[in-house]
């Protein structure tokens, strides 16, 4: 190609683009609706539903550690998505024709594992298709992925909540199930353009053999030797600093688990809330559950307004904040959310019905809490981890979203609150965590490691 040439994605790239988007669209439709759906069709008391709700969210951020293991180690990425991808149109068609709760559990743990097989491969999957100079193209087109996702996201969370209001849980859960056998198809038709990358089998010098190495050797290292660089006896120093980096890395992460004990709340509690409120706009009656829209239409605003408008007028004023800052700033403004949430719940309480609107304050402040916190994290991550450990460094982050949801499933079925007091402990718990978050970030040193710099 010559200097001149204007650069090209692969061809095969908008197979994978367009997977994606109905990926999005279906599983973002069904998860919208199931706590409306358990409330109205399954009878469950709103606290198990709400429970019910955070705990599939939190299988389907462990399940990606099982999918990300079988795609590296045994069938590549292409093939996992493509076969666990039917786990996930089965467990739609389960959801849609078997309309009880034995049936709801079984159509949502397939859902579940289907997600773990496409959410740690499909990201990876299109970096494949890339060559190493072609590195500018690769960081535009994970923008077009963020889009997709949002777009598919917006779009389902307007629509399945109407199909469910209208025409009932077959229709609403069949829907997702066709998107999703469309995005396999469409997937399926690149089959010929795609760029694989075989399995990479065994590690032997991966993070767990590191650490349970250096665990065997505790107390026969040097003084002020640190316990990790005992490992150097059986592994390369290059495994060994990637190890010493993730711990760094999961000191920020553990107080982030809190976030997304917020965050998905969207889709429970917040939609419990909205079920409470005036929900007429004009001659249109809303689903309690189409507010969610409101969260991916601010991201897509969201981002460019922060990229391109309030983070270049803080560099021109000498203000330029680092990751870590931006994610701190972001666990306040979610503790902000949660208070507008406690004061429009206070109202619902005192017996009024303030219309859904009202929730319009807390979704703009979580949202710019997402930004901040969620995205910022991601560049946080892929600059601090070491080359060889980003995959285990993003498995520890879809950990942390799993483990953000087990505890709100736990502290909704085990504490007894209800009204705004639910919505000022979950404040109150947030504060702690930004202030755990800052002190964390003030401590922390980055490291340039050349390995985490190095670009494809």
């Amino acid at each position: 190609m010559s200097a001149s040439a204007p650069e090209r994605y692969p061809p095969q790239v908008k197979y994978i683009v367009g997977n994606e988007a109905c990926e999005r669209f279906s599983f973002y439709g069904t998860s919208s609706i199931l706590t409306v759906y358990m409330l109205q069709h399954l009878l469950y008391e709103a606290q198990d539903a709400k429970a019910y709700y955070h705990y599939f969210v939190m299988a389907t951020y462990l399940t990606p550690l099982v999918g990300g293991w079988i795609a590296d180690r045994f069938l590549g990425r292409y093939r996992t998505i493509l076969w666990i991808s039917l786990f996930y149109v089965l467990g739609h068609g389960v959801l849609a024709a078997w309309e009880t709760r034995t049936g709801f559990f079984v159509g949502l743990a397939l859902i579940a594992a289907g997600a773990g097989g496409i959410k740690p491969c499909v990201s990876a999957f299109v970096g494949d298709q890339f060559r190493p100079e072609q590195h500018g193209l690769l960081q535009r087109v994970y923008g077009w992925f963020y889009w997709s996702i949002n777009l598919g996201s917006a779009s389902s969370k307007l629509l399945i909540p109407l199909l469910l209001l209208t025409f009932g849980p077959p229709v609403a859960f069949a829907l997702p199930g066709v998107l999703m056998a469309v995005a396999l198809v469409v997937f399926w038709l690149g089959r010929k353009h795609y760029a694989f990358a075989p399995p990479s089998g065994p590690n032997p010098h991966g993070l767990f053999r590191v650490v349970g190495f250096a665990l065997s050797r505790l107390g026969t290292g040097k003084p002020g030797q640190h316990w990790l660089d005992a490992a150097r006896e059986r592994h390369p120093q290059e495994a060994v600093d990637g190890a010493r980096a993730v711990f760094r890395i999961m000191g920020v992460y553990a107080a982030v688990t809190l976030f997304w004990a917020l965050y998905d709340q969207k889709g429970s509690s917040w939609v419990l809330q909205a079920k409470d409120m005036d929900l007429h706009l004009g001659t249109l009656t809303l689903s309690p559950a189409q507010l969610q829209a409101l969260n991916p239409f601010m991201v897509m605003a969201l981002i460019p307004l922060f990229n391109w408008v309030i983070f270049p007028a803080l560099e021109r004023r000498g203000l330029a904040r680092t990751p870590l800052s931006r994610m701190t700033g972001g666990m306040f403004l979610t503790v902000l959310s949660f208070a507008a949430a406690a004061i429009v719940q206070t109202l619902i309480d005192a017996g009024h019905a303030p219309h859904a609107l009202w929730q319009l304050p807390q979704y703009l402040l979580l949202t710019t809490g997402e930004v901040l916190v969620s995205v910022t994290g991601l560049e946080f991550s892929y600059t601090q981890a070491p080359r060889s450990m980003r995959s285990t460094i993003m498995s520890l982050w879809f950990l942390t979203i799993a483990l953000g949801n087990l505890l709100t499933a736990l502290v909704t079925e085990l504490v007894p609150l209800s009204g705004a007091a639910y919505f000022w402990a979950f404040a109150a718990l947030m504060l702690a965590a930004a202030f755990a978050f800052q002190a964390i970030a003030r401590r922390y040193r980055p490291v340039p490691l050349p390995s985490a710099a190095a670009a494809e």
